[in-house]
């Protein structure tokens, strides 16, 4: 539930710093002005949905290390390191994607992600939870979805639908916000641009739009889970694939990765009910059946 809501506030609070950003600096009252039409309210909209989520993505190996702590394996120190190399290695080459960083970072529960800003500059992390936890056979599993979601562009095709629905609710709150604005003054042109109606229909409605736009971008992160999944079966074994997915689900506890990268773990938080349309991964039942079904 907790990181539910972190998730939602996360992207909303993005939005929201955005419409008073541009209140102060008078850019929507400037847009107005000058008679920005609907394609340079795109083009404004997109420099700040598309160009926000890109930055996000460049930063996120680096976001990932500090938040996490993960050390990355430079020269293995033992035999349990150089297995998770030589597997990742192994994964990577069968998968054709460049060789990623490897780390392992300091967590009691089972859980890895994957992070990078293309497929061939991309960080594989496990918890100590999962190295302590699982044998090597779903170890391998784990490491063959995590490359699996590298291997299909996953970071940065969610990145580009979390910026394109950006950057729709920017626009659709502007151009809701001027006809409403228009509407409160009877009509009449504005010499300052939009008036104190105009910025809080923005505000509200880029609250509503976002928690749209939130769902939008959950479901399409459940999907690509699915897909890693069988990705991870092709690259490990589907019965190490089931097994592993078996025994998270043997012991599914809150997960402690930030909430930046929460959503590239191996298994996300639990919900129940509307709270299951904000879940960035779906129940593991039903990604274990997923993968029965196609064997």
């Amino acid at each position: 539930m907790l990181r539910i809501a972190l998730f939602l506030g996360t992207n909303i609070a993005v939005l929201l710093l955005l419409s008073v950003v541009c209140r102060l600096f008078g850019i929507d009252e400037w847009a107005a002005r000058q008679g920005v039409g609907l394609g340079g309210l795109l083009a404004f909209a997109a420099v700040f949905g598309m160009g926000g989520a890109f930055i996000s993505l460049a930063m996120s190996k680096w976001l990932a290390k500090m938040s996490t702590g993960a050390q990355l394996i430079t020269e293995p120190r033992n035999d349990t390191e150089r297995w998770l190399l030589a597997t990742v290695r192994r994964h990577a080459e069968k998968a054709g994607i460049g060789m990623p960083e490897v780390a392992i970072y300091d967590a009691p529960e089972m859980n890895a992600f994957a992070t990078g800003m293309s497929r061939n500059s991309a960080l594989v992390a496990v918890s100590t939870g999962l190295l302590q936890q699982m044998d090597r056979e779903q170890v391998s599993a784990v490491l063959g979805h995590e490359i699996g979601h590298v291997a299909n562009g996953d970071m940065v095709t969610l990145t580009l639908v979390q910026g394109v629905l950006n950057t729709l609710v920017i626009v659709l709150a502007r151009i809701v916000g001027r006809v409403v604005d228009s509407w409160m003054s009877g009509g009449r042109d504005r010499d300052g641009g939009g008036g104190i109606g105009y910025f809080v229909v923005v505000m509200v409605l880029q609250l509503v739009f976002g928690l749209f736009a939130s769902m939008i971008v959950a479901a399409f992160s459940r999907w690509r889970e699915f897909r890693a999944d069988a990705a991870g079966a092709n690259l490990a074994g589907r019965a190490s694939m089931v097994s592993a997915l078996q025994r998270l689900a043997a012991n599914h506890g809150e997960s402690t990765l930030p909430q930046t990268i929460a959503a590239f773990g191996i298994a996300g938080p639990l919900a129940e009910g509307l709270k299951k349309l904000f879940m960035s991964h779906p129940p593991l039942p039903e990604r274990i059946a997923a993968l029965q079904r196609a064997a």
